[in-house]
């Protein structure tokens, strides 16, 4: 879709296309980041939706991992920006979610979002205009509080700007820790990031 077809699109209220509006909390819209340069015409709404070469490998890395490890008879594994909906005017955005298999084909598979709470949400940076958040972490507390509220049992948030990673579990002390380490994914199935890119890669990677 090109700039000016977003221009022409359905607004919001505050006058922003529908399009480029990443989330919704209870009725406040958080726009994707540099949503304005696609008003200005300095950018299109695909390069502010796109994903960076470094995000989208370490999304594959983690998908191959969780296809091969997961039981698939009990697991269903949902990528791409799953949208989860818990409450009215209210949705995120999940980059991977783990659903139980039997609870959300009792919802039924539909074109409407998510409504079952995932067992695990595993986040990948972000995608969010943070402008209002002061920071990532602010947002990213605000987020993860939100899914466990929901009903969300564990939240894992990868950083690729400093290698970390953030796992918070529900009624359990929250911590950050270097991606080389092991995180439990479910089940006790343990996964280190930086291992597996370094497998991938043959190299160390970077964030050039």
């Amino acid at each position: 879709m090109s700039t000016t077809q977003v221009k022409g699109e359905k607004k919001t209220r505050r006058g922003v296309p529908r399009e480029l509006i990443y989330e919704m909390r209870y009725g406040k819209p958080i726009y994707y980041r540099d949503y304005d340069k696609v008003l200005a015409g300095e950018k299109t709404l695909e390069e502010v939706m796109g994903s960076s070469k470094l995000q989208w490998w370490v999304i594959s890395i983690m998908l191959s991992f969780l296809y091969q490890t997961l039981d698939n008879r009990r697991y269903a594994i949902a990528t791409n920006e799953v949208g989860f909906q818990w409450a009215p005017r209210t949705w995120r955005n999940l980059d991977i979610a783990i659903f139980e298999r039997e609870k959300i084909l009792k919802e039924g598979i539909n074109e409407k979002d998510a409504q079952t709470p995932p067992k695990v949400v595993i986040e990948v940076d972000t995608k969010a205009d943070l402008r209002k958040y002061g920071d990532f972490m602010n947002y990213a507390r605000e987020k993860i509080q939100d899914l466990l509220d929901a009903g969300v049992e564990k939240v894992i948030w990868y950083t690729t700007f400093d290698k970390k990673v953030m796992v918070a579990e529900k009624g359990k002390r929250w911590f950050i820790t270097d991606w080389n380490e092991d995180v439990e994914i479910i089940d006790g199935i343990n996964f280190s990031l930086g291992k597996e890119l370094k497998k991938s890669t043959g190299r160390k990677v970077n964030n050039s």
